[in-house]
């Protein structure tokens, strides 16, 4: 009989310390689990603080921005208008030359808008309203008209775009930047000189 009751006394013994180990383990969880969840992360900070510094890092100031707008803006409808002069110039110097444009603007666009990825500058990929003005004036003519009209856009665009990419080669504070001016500015000025002598000869 005694044998039978201490043995009851053991089971409930052992069952009651179990008990507690669970308990006391299941606390130990929770707690780890709260330490966790409390804990702040800093991985969405950080990464944002990150982006931060490399915009800040890449930005250039409201002037250069302002030139690789307009540089983008016009050499987006030097290709567009010279496709268009492809298509309805009955001169074949004149069709020469706005093969000459679509292909040397096409290499100057991709060139800045490779510079324009490194600064984080968002350029415009199409005409702005001015340049779409003219091209819709020049669409309306045909012939040794749509020639002469033409190619005075091309003299009269190119000295608007050399007065721009030589300032901007003096005053840009971008190296990059200033280089790219620099660097186009004998083919831009090529460009004029070419639309130039064609005039001349269209007379």
């Amino acid at each position: 009989m005694k044998a039978r009751i201490f043995s009851s006394f053991a089971a409930l013994a052992m069952a009651a310390l179990l008990s507690c180990q669970g308990t006391s383990s299941d606390n130990n969880n929770k707690d780890s689990t709260a330490a966790i969840n409390s804990a702040p992360d800093t991985s969405m900070a950080q990464g944002d603080q990150n982006m931060n510094n490399n915009n800040a890092s890449t930005t250039v100031d409201e002037n250069t921005g302002a030139f690789m707008t307009k540089a983008a803006g016009a050499g987006n409808a030097e290709v567009e208008i010279g496709q268009l002069a492809q298509q309805k110039a009955s001169n074949e110097r004149v069709k020469n030359f706005a093969q000459m444009m679509v292909t040397d603007h096409s290499k100057a666009n991709d060139d800045l808008k490779a510079i324009a990825r490194q600064k984080n500058v968002t350029l415009p990929e199409g005409m702005d309203a001015e340049h779409q003005h003219h091209k819709d004036d020049l669409d309306k003519k045909s012939g040794a008209a749509f020639d002469k009209a033409y190619i005075k856009m091309m003299i009269d665009g190119h000295k608007k775009v050399i007065d721009e990419f030589e300032k901007a080669s003096k005053d840009v504070t971008d190296s990059d930047v200033k280089n790219f001016a620099t660097q186009k500015l004998p083919t831009i000025r090529m460009h004029l000189d070419s639309a130039q002598a064609i005039q001349k000869a269209l007379k």
